[in-house]
């Protein structure tokens, strides 16, 4: 966020609006509650913004400003087409086509789980795992050489969180012969992490209730 204050200063230097609004608030105030779509324009104007918006700092701002405004956004895939859809009582029926970052048709695209607006997916014909933003346009594969990140409908489970230090991570949790691998995938560092979890334990299903993992052994 300093290198995002930094580029605000040399830039009102040349703009006589902006001390009047003050660098600080349009970077705490105003740029949070722009909507996804703005944003991800921003990112254009220099490598300082793209980076600061990227961060994770900014990314909690704006999530919290998106989860409190009226306009929420519906993600719906079809056989054929994709589309974003505006949500209130007191909206026409308004939705916006996208396209698919992925090479596959909107069916073959599963949704695995979601927060603060970022989808975790996977691929009917590769089984890849992909970190996605549908409003900003955003995408990572986090399948790698090793066989990590790569899903098994009927076996495995996966979630999305927020560690302590605010690290965006995706659990994925993997049956092999009745046993559990768990790993953890970091947005922060782009790597993958074991984590022991019920060692040498069997277990028949698992399922989620409210957000926690249950696990019957």
């Amino acid at each position: 966020m300093k290198k995002l204050k930094g580029c605000l200063y040399s830039t009102s230097e040349s703009n006589t609006k902006l001390p009047d609004l003050g660098p600080d608030l349009i970077m705490s105030e105003i740029l949070p509650r722009l909507p996804a779509k703005c944003v991800g324009r921003a990112k254009k104007v220099c490598k300082e913004w793209s980076s600061c918006i990227s961060s994770k700092e900014f990314v909690m701002m704006h999530c919290r400003h998106m989860c409190k405004g009226s306009r929420q956004k519906i993600l719906s895939i079809g056989q054929e087409s994709c589309f974003i859809r505006s949500t209130g009582v007191d909206l026409v029926d308004e939705k916006t086509m996208i396209t698919l970052p992925f090479h596959v048709r909107p069916s073959d695209v599963w949704i695995l789980s979601s927060l603060n607006g970022l989808l975790c997916v996977c691929l009917r014909n590769t089984f890849e795992m992909f970190i996605w933003n549908p409003l900003i346009r955003s995408c990572i594969n986090i399948s790698d050489s090793k066989s990590y990140g790569f899903f098994k409908i009927y076996s495995d489970a996966v979630g999305l969180y927020i560690d302590s230090s605010n690290d965006y991570r995706v659990l994925h949790i993997k049956r092999d012969r009745f046993t559990v691998d768990v790993m953890a995938y970091s947005r922060r560092t782009s790597h993958w992490k074991r984590i022991p979890f019920l060692q040498k334990r069997h277990y028949h299903t698992n399922g989620y209730v409210f957000g926690l993992l249950v696990i019957l052994s």
